[in-house]
């Protein structure tokens, strides 16, 4: 394989650092600033989340969308309390027992859903059948929603409302896990704030290390009776930087001028053209939906065998026996790579 020409489908965290992000990082590198977040750059960033969400709110830049998650979460469940999650929902399956350890304890309590999405009759009939209130029983505190979804799938802004809703009725905060939440809204084509603070959602979890950032993510509170006791949580976690406007300088230049939304329009358009392309194809059959940047595709064991031996990255899901594979299109990724992938898969 040459190292010096890979094509990347593993991962969006795979991608390189876009050049308005590096830029900005040069240029908040100049001269001294208070830390801790109490420089202009971070001030100004939770201002232009303000224009971007329609609201007043909170916001806090960490390192990592498993901070994020966690640290977010462990304000709105107690250590006795459960998170009502879908079963392929990320932290769940890729968050180390972090949200467990940063709650204390709490419990996730996993719930099914087709196309990697949860239901809000099923989630309604599951609450009312919780115990909440009954001391044998762990409390139901809080909903976490994947958006987008581990399979690709996107939540609309009314699936949003009725699980913000749903949720609510039985006393619950709602939580979004936004790591690729740029894809979700691009796809959707919404307004930011219409799938999120006016759908109920109490905390967000923002991405923006997938989408160009270099390393940073961003915790929403549109509901801010929990952002104080937050900011102790994140410096007990060992997120409150010293150094904090080289995190927020990237938030920065990430939603100015839209920037976000054309890195993840991008990425969408290039899941798309690799969909479209693997749909016609006699060797490979699509497991979900493209409704953002992720592709999950069965392929060909001959196919697969020329993917390992080519220069492309990605990853398998699941045994390699079985061929099934996931391809990330990202904010960088060419049309050239797409079709240079569509070609070893036949």
């Amino acid at each position: 394989m040459d190292t010096n020409h890979l094509i990347n489908f593993a991962s969006d965290n795979s991608a390189p650092v876009a050049p308005e992000i590096m830029a900005a990082l040069l240029a908040v590198n100049q001269g001294p600033a208070l830390g801790y977040g109490n420089d202009s750059v971070t001030r100004g960033f939770e201002e232009q989340l303000k224009d971007v969400f329609e609201c007043d709110l909170r916001a806090f830049p960490v390192a990592t969308g498993t901070a994020a998650n966690a640290l977010g979460l462990s304000v709105m469940v107690p250590p006795y309390g459960s998170i009502f999650a879908h079963r392929l929902g990320h932290i769940e399956t890729d968050e180390c027992g972090a949200p467990e350890f940063y709650t204390g304890g709490a419990k996730i309590a996993l719930q099914d859903g087709e196309n990697g999405k949860l239901d809000a009759a099923h989630l309604d009939k599951v609450l009312s059948q919780s115990g909440a209130g009954n001391v044998h029983h762990i409390q139901p505190a809080v909903l976490s929603l994947t958006q987008t979804t581990e399979c690709g799938t996107v939540y609309t802004e009314a699936e949003v409302a009725a699980l913000s809703a749903t949720a609510k009725a039985h006393g619950l905060g709602v939580h979004m896990d936004g790591a690729r939440f740029a894809n979700a809204v691009v796809s959707l084509d919404c307004a930011p704030a219409d799938v999120t603070v006016k759908a109920g959602v109490d905390i967000l979890s923002l991405g923006a290390t997938k989408n160009g950032a270099m390393a940073v993510e961003a915790v929403v509170f549109f509901n801010q009776e929990k952002a104080q006791e937050f900011e102790f949580r994140r410096k007990r976690g060992a997120h409150l930087f010293s150094k904090m406007r080289y995190f927020s300088a990237q938030l920065d230049a990430y939603f100015a001028d839209g920037l976000w939304l054309k890195f993840a329009h991008h990425a969408n358009e290039m899941a798309s053209r690799l969909a479209a392309g693997l749909a016609s194809s006699d060797t490979a059959s699509l497991l979900y939906p493209v409704e953002a940047n992720m592709v999950f595709t069965k392929i060909s064991g001959e196919a697969m065998a020329k993917l390992e031996k080519s220069n492309v990255l990605f990853y398998p899901e699941g045994p390699k026996e079985d061929s099934v594979i996931r391809l990330v299109a990202s904010w960088n990724t060419t049309s050239e790579e797409v079709d240079a992938v569509l070609s070893l898969i036949g």
